[in-house]
Parts: C-alpha cells; sequence; structure tokens
C-alpha cells in the first residue's frame, strides 16, 4: 500500500476507496492532484466539517497537491447528501463573506504557502463559482446532463433518504455540479482524486464516471468515517452548539475545552486524526499505566494551537490549570466579562449575575442552577435564590469568580 495512504488508514481516516490497487499505484508513481470541497453556507466551519482537511494535511507531507474548493457556487443551492431538509438560500454577498472566512480557516491546517516546506505538495484554493455562476443552462444540459441517469441517481442513499421528506430540483441538481467540479479539477489541475466525508459517496462516483464518459483518465474517490463520540452523539455538538473554528462564535478556551472534555474511549482516537503529532508518539499515551488525563490535555492542546494558534492555546491551558489545579496557571487567561460596577454598588442579585455573565441564559436557568447545587461564587455555593453580591464581596483582586456547574467558569470584573 502506497505509504501516504496507509498513513491515513493508520490513522483512522478511511472508510472506502473506489480502486485501492488503482490509486496506490498511482500515487507511488507520482504526485497526485486530489481536492476536497466544502460550500460556503456559514460564516465559519466546525469541528464536524475538518476531517478530511486533516487529512489533506498528510496526503500534502507525502508530496501530493491537495485542492481546497470553497463552493461558492454550489453553495448558492446547497447540497442534500446527509441533510433532512433543505437548507436555506443564502444571498450572493454573503456566501462570497463567508467563503473568504473559510479560505483562512483552512489554511490552518493545509499549507498554501506560495513556498511550502520541501517535500510538501503546494496546495491551491479554488473558488467553483468561477465556472458555475456563468454556466449556459441549455449548453450544461447537452454537454452535461446527458450523461445522467436519473434511475441511477434515485439509487444513491443521500438522494434516497431525502425524497422521503421531499428533494427540491434545485438540490437534485447539485450532483451534477459536484460532478462537473470534479470534471473542471481535473482539466484545469490535473485533478484525479477527491476525497470526503461518506455521505458523499455518490456525488464522488458520479464524478468519477461524468469524467471518463467525457473522455477524461480514470479517477478515483476516497472516503472517510462519520466520526461520532463514544456517547453516540455526531462530533462537533456541545452544550454551546456547533463547535465552530471562528473564536468569536466559539473561544479558544471553550476550544479547548471540548476537547480536554472529551471520552475516555475518544482521546487517542481524536489524537490521531484530529493532531499532527506522529503515531510513534501517540502511542505513549496507549500506555494503560499512563492517564487518560494526560491524552486528554495533550490532545486540547495541539489542536488548539493548530486553529487558534501558540499563544491562544498556551493562555487556554494555563486558563484551565488555574480553575482545575488548585490555582495553578494563570488567571487572566480565565474568559472573563466586564459588568457595570454600577450593578454592584446597588447590590446584585445571585440570578442576575449569573445570567449577565452569559453562564446561564436566562433567570430561570440561574435559579434551577442554584437550587440544585450547581453554583459557585468565589469558591463558595450559592443556595439561596436571593443572595446579593456588592463590590465588598470581590476577591482580592477585585474579582467575581463564577463557577455553573463541574466546568463552566466565568470571571466577572466590575468596570
Amino acid at each position: 500500500m502506497n505509504k501516504a495512504l496507509q498513513t491515513l488508514i493508520d490513522r483512522g481516516f478511511i472508510k472506502d476507496c473506489t480502486n485501492w490497487d488503482g490509486l496506490s499505484d498511482l500515487m507511488d508513481k507520482e504526485s497526485v492532484s486530489f481536492y476536497c470541497g466544502t460550500d460556503p453556507t456559514g460564516p465559519s466551519l466546525h469541528v464536524g466539517h475538518i476531517v478530511p482537511f486533516f487529512a489533506m494535511h498528510h496526503l500534502q507531507k507525502y508530496g501530493h497537491r491537495p485542492v481546497a474548493l470553497v463552493g461558492g457556487g454550489t453553495g448558492l443551492i446547497g447540497d442534500p447528501s446527509g441533510k433532512t431538509e433543505m437548507r436555506k438560500i443564502l444571498p450572493i454577498e454573503e456566501i462570497n463573506k463567508n467563503a473568504q472566512n473559510i479560505a483562512k480557516q483552512l489554511s490552518k491546517v493545509v499549507d498554501f504557502s506560495e513556498n511550502p516546506p520541501e517535500g510538501y505538495g503546494k496546495a491551491i484554493i479554488a473558488n467553483n463559482a468561477d465556472w458555475l455562476v456563468d454556466l449556459n443552462y441549455i449548453q450544461f444540459l447537452r454537454d452535461v446532463g446527458k450523461y445522467f441517469s436519473v434511475n441511477r441517481m434515485l439509487t444513491f442513499e443521500g438522494v434516497k433518504q431525502r425524497l422521503e421528506r421531499g428533494l427540491s430540483f434545485i438540490e437534485f441538481n447539485y450532483q451534477l455540479l459536484q460532478s462537473y467540479d470534479f470534471h473542471m479539477l481535473n482539466e484545469k489541475f490535473g485533478t484525479r482524486l477527491q476525497i470526503g466525508g461518506a455521505d458523499q459517496w455518490g456525488n464522488i462516483v458520479a464524478g468519477i464516471d461524468l469524467i471518463q464518459r467525457m473522455g477524461g483518465e480514470e479517477c478515483f474517490g476516497l472516503t472517510f468515517n462519520l466520526i461520532m463520540r463514544a456517547d453516540g452523539k455526531k462530533m462537533g455538538k456541545s452544550e454551546k452548539g456547533a463547535v465552530f473554528l471562528d473564536p468569536t462564535l466559539y473561544s479558544p478556551y471553550d476550544f479547548y475545552q471540548y476537547w480536554r472534555n472529551v471520552s475516555d474511549p475518544d482521546a487517542i482516537k481524536f489524537m490521531k486524526l484530529f493532531t499532527f503529532m506522529p503515531l510513534d508518539e501517540i502511542k505513549e499515551y496507549e500506555d494503560p499505566n499512563r492517564n487518560i488525563n494526560d491524552a486528554k490535555a495533550r490532545l486540547a492542546y495541539e489542536i488548539t494551537k493548530i486553529i487558534h494558534g501558540e499563544e491562544e492555546a498556551e493562555k487556554a491551558r494555563d486558563a484551565a490549570a488555574h480553575l482545575f489545579s488548585k490555582g495553578d496557571g494563570n488567571k487572566e487567561n480565565v474568559p472573563t466579562v466586564q459588568l457595570d460596577k454600577a450593578l454592584f454598588e446597588n447590590g446584585i442579585g445571585v440570578l442576575d449575575l449569573f445570567t449577565k455573565s452569559g453562564l446561564t441564559q436566562s433567570n430561570g436557568d440561574a435559579r434551577r442552577l442554584v437550587v440544585q447545587g450547581g453554583a459557585e461564587v468565589n469558591g463558595k455555593k450559592i443556595s439561596d435564590p436571593k443572595t446579593v453580591f456588592t463590590l465588598s464581596d470581590a476577591d482580592s483582586d477585585g474579582d467575581f469568580m463564577l463557577k455553573a456547574g463541574k466546568k463552566k467558569f466565568m470571571r466577572v470584573q466590575p468596570s
């Protein structure tokens, strides 16, 4: 097996390949241009999106050329694969802005520099709006549509699932457009491999078939396992919702804590998928005599460093150390919110304090937290919902350290 493919297998990425032997032989002979696409239907990727891009990183290290395709064109429609309902159609201006944001996020995982490290394939960012937006529909049907069988399209799992709930014609066209993307990338960059999640199998196979029907060379598809947590929940979800890569939507501290709090069975698996650590180094954490929390802490630090940078990873680690390791670490890096000092001068109720800090969504949530014994202020459990705090109740630094449950903290600074 080709070394790059074996690395993906060993790290737990791969589910299926259209032709193992053919792809392995090709990758042994030459640098292969390969692509993965994502539609800019939101302002940020979340961690459920990024498995293929971590795989892209490893393939690039072996000298293969990544093409990250941002779907500025297909994003105007929406891919029905793996979705239970039709996506909201966004304005073109919003799609374009999202595409720019996502391209920046992908650069954290894949090296798009003009001069990548020696031995790396030079990566490209492409936008399918360049060839889709101005398509002549009649010409497209004549040149591309004639190769597609509706009967065959209906056999693909993603389409069958949506037919039960309703599939719009605009979404039904998506497979033609994604197949056309593969054809265009094959012509422009010699792209011969498409990678993606397991739900993309039908679209990938359709693209390979289109290229061959239009007289092109044999191309290949590689799909990756749908990553589920050990508790059976979908990857990328948290109490706060989706775990976004954008720090304004999901803070680096919360991002760090998401990975620090994964279940024990997930720690090593996620370390293989979501860090760049060598497998030999990861193996050291598999020692049954080693504390699994060491692996979780390393996982959290490594992926936070990749996505948010080393400085933010250090801050998040220091904040966690201060909160969970008997005061070690740096208090300054704990998540902080500033509230008007006048609120404390007049006396602020504990329910308002927790809600205004952002730790609870409403005073009703705060009341339940207090009554159930989950609220602490400056290390003291608060059991009375009528408790009031003034500036004299602050700690020695003039702060209020709030704790909701076992793992949610906020430092409140009157200002």
